[in-house]
């Protein structure tokens, strides 16, 4: 049952994350007007504004102008579906539940904003970090570096909020220090500055260890995966901007969500 919840709500969120990638990153309000065709304005009715069902019904094309829906549209709604199940399969209704749920939903907002167009909105990154470190106080981080910064506080609140403002602090300041030496050596920018605010959010969430485990599995990703796809493409090396940001997000997944949950599922389940 709890399952069946999670695939519901994470179907209802999937669907105003799309509004969210689409509108954001081109300063649009993501709450009028109401869902409307790109290609010709015109509003999307109640009954074709189901998540999946109404993609598939519709054969991924606009009912009025037969434009082609991204297929961006179906998977960011199955992707959060999926890891809104996973984290309730984890951890039941709980409160770290809800954390884990916030957290997919931001990562695949920003995934998919920075794939199409190369932006990490703010609403995702800075919101998404003030979130962490707030329920940082609530839901515990294991806070392994803030224990043998602080030995002597046995607090369990201020240690896991200390563990959020050090995986803030250090990842997001780490990412920024090598991106200015590249800058320096290269005179040219090598990361933007939006990676370091979504490295800061994983960071709030996850912690240091979480975060640098994060930003360890997104750089390997982001080098044979971005070098397979740049030569695969022929881009240009010297001038393709890789969406790191998607990278990075795809590895918070994996280190926050997808992986404790599914390294679970069998213990859980009975095999």
């Amino acid at each position: 049952m709890e399952i069946l919840v999670g695939v519901l709500f994470g179907l209802i969120i999937g669907s105003f994350l799309n509004v969210c990638i689409h509108r954001m990153p081109r300063d649009l309000s993501v709450v009028r007007p109401r869902s409307f065709c790109p290609a010709c304005k015109t509003p999307i009715a109640w009954y074709d504004n189901f998540p999946l069902l109404s993609y598939a019904l519709l054969r991924g094309k606009c009912r009025h102008c037969f434009a082609g829906i991204p297929a961006r549209y179906p998977i960011v709604e199955a992707l959060t579906a999926v890891s809104f199940a996973l984290a309730m399969h984890h951890h039941g209704a709980t409160p770290t539940a809800f954390k884990a749920c916030l957290f997919s939903a931001l990562l695949i907002g920003l995934i998919f904003s920075d794939f199409e167009q190369l932006i990490l909105p703010d609403e995702f990154t800075i919101g998404g970090t003030a979130a962490g470190l707030a329920l940082a106080w609530f839901v515990p981080l294991d806070g392994l570096f803030a224990r043998l910064m602080l030995p002597s506080v046995w607090n369990e609140r201020a240690l896991s909020l200390t563990e959020a403002v050090l995986g803030a602090l250090v990842s997001g300041g780490a990412l920024w220090l090598v991106g200015e030496l590249y800058y320096r050596i290269r005179k040219r920018e090598g990361l933007g500055f939006g990676d370091v605010k979504m490295v800061a959010m994983i960071g709030a969430f996850l912690g240091l260890q979480g975060s640098l485990f994060t930003l360890l599995i997104g750089s390997l990703a982001g080098s044979v995966l971005g070098l397979l796809f740049i030569l695969i493409a022929r881009k240009d090396f010297a001038s393709y901007e890789l969406p790191f940001g998607s990278f990075l997000g795809a590895g918070a997944l994996l280190v926050g969500v997808w992986g404790p949950a599914l390294l679970d599922w069998p213990r859980s389940s009975g095999i």
